[in-house]
């Protein structure tokens, strides 16, 4: 694993359970004389990746001895794995990315303490939660997200949809199936997109919604032994919901296995040819990248469970930055001023803003020029602002139970091998087993 405009950040954030920045840093004046200094950055966000790469050029002028070097991992790819290999290569990164509770366990030996770091204090409530222990404070926040189902405004118009009534998922259903019913005249190839072949998506956000009304938070997940999986039936609704009107490659249900992010975001979404898919407000970028009127005419729909959260969507910090505590103070103290430097100079505020579209998760950021510019973004402040949310509780999963036992069994129903009564027993037994 960008957001805003109109509404405070400071209501918002408020509002939001998660992780951590904010405050003021040295300005990028850092390790201007002396050795050079080789700052390595592994991290997680395709959908940052210009924009870090520029934000480093920039601090590199600023700080000549300084050498920042970034590698991506991820959109697809398991950041986890690749960052174990990363290290065991002996090439172990300066900064690198962690998600919550459990990394911030298995990580434990090489987590340097941010805890006297002076953003840690501009910290909204809640967002540094997830990496704190009884030892300090482990990560820095990217940023705060959310994520429902994108829809196309025009389409739905078109349709005699009114977003504003979709707050429940019956009401859900009901303008699935009234788009589904005018799709040829819509020019429509399917009410939806589903990426099954992104387990993320499915087995970390999907089955969130249904977890993060049995949880409080990831914390609470984290320390939690057994899953009671007590809303699992109206998770498979949502589920089959979204199978039932999707794209499928072959006309077969299984084939939607092969849908990746790119396919349902680029191809399909941002050319019009599905009018919503599940994916959060990250995927603007994207969508604006092949069309920017559908980006600007996209909104966000809540993820209902039935009988629980019904108008809700998740909100949360996707991914902390954490520092090899292993690493030279020199390179350590050159990562700290950076990161320091990008969230909470004016440079890098304006930067987080325009460039990275992020909802900063720090104070600091309530002048007008630095609210959230994309309707995405736009309307997950909302939803925060009228306490419409759910919590991030996937932080709190034992590690890879997510993609690889929920993701990797949703496939298996996908292609009929498993059943969904056989896909929730693995799931109880695979987190009791872990946490014993």
């Amino acid at each position: 694993m960008g957001l805003k405009r109109i509404l405070s950040l400071v209501t918002v954030t408020m509002l939001v359970a998660s992780s951590v920045i904010g405050c003021s840093s040295s300005g990028g004046d850092t390790a201007k004389e002396g050795d050079q200094v080789k700052v390595d950055i592994f991290q997680f966000k395709v959908e940052a990746k210009d924009a870090l790469e520029k934000a480093a050029e920039v601090y590199e002028e600023k700080n000549p001895n300084i050498d920042i070097n970034i590698e991506t991992v991820g959109g697809g790819n398991d950041y986890g794995a690749a960052l174990r290999s990363k290290f065991q290569s002996g090439q172990e990164p300066t900064i690198f990315n962690v998600g919550g509770p459990q990394d911030v366990k298995d990580w434990s030996s090489k987590l340097e303490n941010l805890s006297d770091q002076p953003w840690v204090k501009e910290a909204f409530d809640g967002t540094l939660g997830s990496v704190t222990t009884d030892d300090g404070t482990f990560g820095m926040p990217f940023n705060q997200e959310g994520y429902g189902f994108i829809y196309n405004k025009e389409i739905f118009e078109k349709a005699g949809i009114d977003p504003a009534s979709i707050t429940s998922f019956e009401a859900l259903e009901k303008a699935v199936k009234t788009l589904d019913s005018k799709k040829d005249e819509l020019g429509l190839e399917a009410v939806l997109a589903l990426p099954a072949k992104e387990k993320w998506l499915t087995g970390l956000h999907l089955s969130n919604t249904a977890l993060a009304n049995e949880f409080e938070s990831g914390k609470q997940a984290y320390e939690a032994k057994e899953l009671e999986f007590k809303y699992e039936k109206e998770l498979k609704e949502l589920l089959d919901l979204q199978t039932s009107y999707a794209y499928m490659p072959d006309g077969k249900t299984a084939s939607m296995n092969s849908v990746d992010y790119a396919m349902q975001v680029e191809q399909k979404y941002s050319t019009g040819k599905v009018a919503m898919i599940q994916n959060g407000n990250w995927a603007y970028g994207g969508i604006k990248g092949v069309n920017a009127d559908i980006a600007d005419n996209s909104g966000i729909l809540p993820m209902p469970i039935k009988g629980v959260k019904e108008d809700c969507i998740p909100v949360g910090v996707p991914m902390y930055w954490s520092i090899n505590k292993d690493k030279s103070d020199a390179e350590k103290d050159a990562a700290k001023d950076f990161l320091n430097w990008l969230y909470t100079s004016d440079e890098g505020k304006k930067m987080i803003i325009e460039d990275f579209n992020f909802i900063p998760a720090f104070k600091g950021y309530e002048s007008d020029e630095l609210q959230p510019k994309d309707p995405l973004s736009a309307d997950i402040l909302n939803y925060a602002n009228e306490g419409k949310t759910m919590p991030w509780v996937f932080m709190g999963y034992p590690s890879g139970w997510g993609e690889n036992v929920v993701g990797a069994n949703i496939q298996k129903y996908l292609d009929g091998s498993m059943t969904w009564e056989n896909v929730v027993k693995n799931a109880k037994s695979t987190w009791s087993e872990d946490r014993k």
